[in-house]
């Protein structure tokens, strides 16, 4: 005997279960922390920086004097064409990778390196893409998909103007597909040509023939996206939702409203136009219907032939886009992809409700009937494109669910394709 007792606890087959898992977990929890973030600065201190991750989060992260800061040009993903920089010449509004230590304490976060695009780098980048979109892109639904030739036949437009697209794709095209519950270009995950359906919305860039009913895809954005069209029974503007009575399930939908949502209302004579247009309807007198003068805001008689307009104009009157990227930036609209026919927008469906004025959450009213087009969800969606003022369209559905899925994707509800 030495003088000291050894005391034993007891211990169940249980407890001693528990303790063992929590000593097998303790390193897998370690190894969960994150290795790296990927996000915009918004705040630099005298040895910090706070980075907002695409998730949200926000991450304060200390920066040491040993840590590797360099700057890339947008786009290039070879490290040794990076610039080693100071740390301050670091910016708010920088995109930024950031590796980070995992040898130090929880809850802290240290940088070992911080590879930055500058702002204004990043924001030209953009606006070149989206220009580039604008020029060699095409968009539409699509009808079907033959994975063993490369071959995706898309529809675009609505009325007169639609018209098919055959998309080949080849061994280099690149195929990147929306992220669930997302429209950000920049969470765009690579997919294969398999992960495409009939009803996707689809984008194409690459090389177009004359009228550009063909592409050659350099590369291909697609995503499963939801049409709804109801009336609002409830709005909430502290959580920016709304809540839709789906009139094709009859069952409430929660509409979640972003600063990205393309929200649009149409003039009573425009949306009786509009809903002429679709359903082929001619003028009382047998002429074809008129015109919309978005400009003055009233009809506008048109000759023989007008009101089909040709293949529409030539992409003057599409949008810019615009918005953030790393994420937000939108697709412009396409126009005529051959430049004949007649540019007013009085004759192209989808250029009309460019012109249609935009609007807010708060414009919107308990009562009136609306169209959508939203991330992919059965209870809870967020709105991508949102038409009040939609009355006359109920009445023709399946034209209308088209005209504003392929609008959805050439003008401004999708992401543009930058990074």
């Amino acid at each position: 005997m030495n003088g000291k007792m050894k005391i034993w606890v007891p211990v169940s087959f249980g407890q001693l279960a528990l303790l063992i898992a929590f000593v097998m977990a303790a390193p897998l929890v370690r190894a969960q922390a994150p290795s790296r973030l990927l996000g915009t600065i918004t705040a630099i201190g005298s040895n910090t920086l706070t980075v907002k991750t695409d998730a949200g989060a926000a991450h304060q992260v200390e920066v040491p004097s040993s840590a590797a800061v360099k700057r890339i040009a947008p786009g290039e993903k070879d490290l040794s064409k990076a610039d080693t920089i100071q740390f301050s010449d670091l910016a708010v509004g920088d995109r930024a990778l950031v590796k980070l230590d995992p040898n130090v304490r929880a809850g802290t976060e240290l940088a070992l390196q911080i590879v930055a695009v500058k702002q204004a780098d990043l924001a030209l980048k953009q606006q070149k893409d989206r220009e580039d979109w604008q020029r060699r892109g095409v968009g539409g639904l699509v009808k079907n998909v033959d994975a063993g030739s490369g071959v995706i036949v898309l529809s675009s437009g609505a009325g007169a103007t639609a018209k098919t697209i055959t998309v080949h794709t080849t061994k280099g095209t690149l195929f990147k597909r929306y992220a669930p519950a997302s429209v950000r270009f920049d969470q765009a995950l690579p997919a294969p040509i398999d992960a495409i359906h009939p009803g996707d919305q689809l984008r194409a860039r690459g090389t177009k023939n004359a009228d550009g009913t063909e592409i050659t895809a350099e590369e291909v954005v697609s995503g499963s996206f939801r049409n709804i069209s109801g009336t609002i029974a409830s709005l909430d503007a502290a959580s920016s939702t709304l809540v839709v009575k789906d009139l094709a399930t009859k069952k409430p939908v929660t509409i979640h409203i972003t600063a990205d949502a393309q929200m649009r209302r149409l003039p009573d004579r425009m949306a009786q136009m509009l809903a002429a247009r679709l359903k082929g309807d001619s003028g009382s007198n047998g002429t074809t219907p008129p015109q919309y003068d978005a400009a003055s805001g009233s009809p506008q008689r048109a000759g023989a032939g007008q009101w089909s307009g040709g293949q529409g104009g030539s992409g003057r009157w599409g949008g810019q886009g615009g918005g953030q990227t790393g994420g937000n930036g939108h697709w412009g609209d396409q126009g005529n992809d051959s430049g004949q026919g007649s540019s007013s927008p009085g004759s192209d469906p989808q250029q009309m409700l460019n012109h249609a004025p935009a609007i807010q959450l708060a414009d919107l009213k308990k009562g009136e009937a609306v169209m959508l087009v939203s991330t992919d969800g059965a209870a809870e969606v967020t709105a991508i494109t949102l038409l009040a003022g939609v009355e006359p369209l109920l009445e023709a559905p399946d034209a209308s669910k088209n005209l504003l899925s392929n609008w959805s994707m050439n003008s401004g509800g999708a992401e543009a394709a930058t990074e």
